[in-house]
């Protein structure tokens, strides 16, 4: 082999190595590979910021588009579920949660339609106690007699005077 030949060889292999060098970092760059399992799952518990009744996953907004592939980047990016969506939280409120937890006015939101029912039922429950345990009528005044006529008309005949 000459050494124009050897020369060349080594320029080639330069050129490969290099190929080569570069075509990992691109691999990498892609990051690893994010299930659309992963992300609907997400965009599932997230409300739609332009639709409002609608989870990201559902909505044909573009702003869920955005959000659901921001939500792929982050976990693309190596974030957890739970990282990704407290950026939301972080950037929306709790309101941006289609479940919000129960702290706080939450907490109230919560429990009121459990407080509603309790109230309704001891209301008509109490209702229905008193309904049942009304006293008796009264008895019906005996029909007058004779005497007792006499006796009213005299009563009467002396107020009269």
């Amino acid at each position: 082999m000459s050494a124009a030949t050897a020369r060349a060889a080594r320029v080639i292999a330069g050129f490969l190595c290099l190929g080569a060098a570069a075509v990992v970092p691109l691999a990498d760059a892609a990051g690893p590979a994010v299930s659309e399992e992963a992300v609907q799952a997400i965009a599932a518990q997230l409300r739609c910021v332009v639709c409002q009744n609608l989870s990201v996953a559902d909505s044909p907004s573009e702003m869920a588009s955005q959000m659901r592939d921001l939500i792929r980047e982050r976990l693309a990016a190596g974030d957890r579920p739970e990282q990704v969506m407290a950026y939301f939280v972080q950037r929306y409120g709790d309101w941006v949660l289609l479940a919000p937890p129960a702290r706080g006015l939450n907490l109230v939101l919560w429990l009121a339609p459990f407080g509603a029912v309790v109230g309704g039922l001891a209301i008509a429950l109490t209702l229905a106690y008193r309904w049942r345990r009304r006293p008796a009528p009264a008895p019906a005044v005996p029909p007058m007699g004779p005497r007792d006529r006499e006796r009213l008309a005299a009563e009467l005949e002396r107020l009269g005077d």
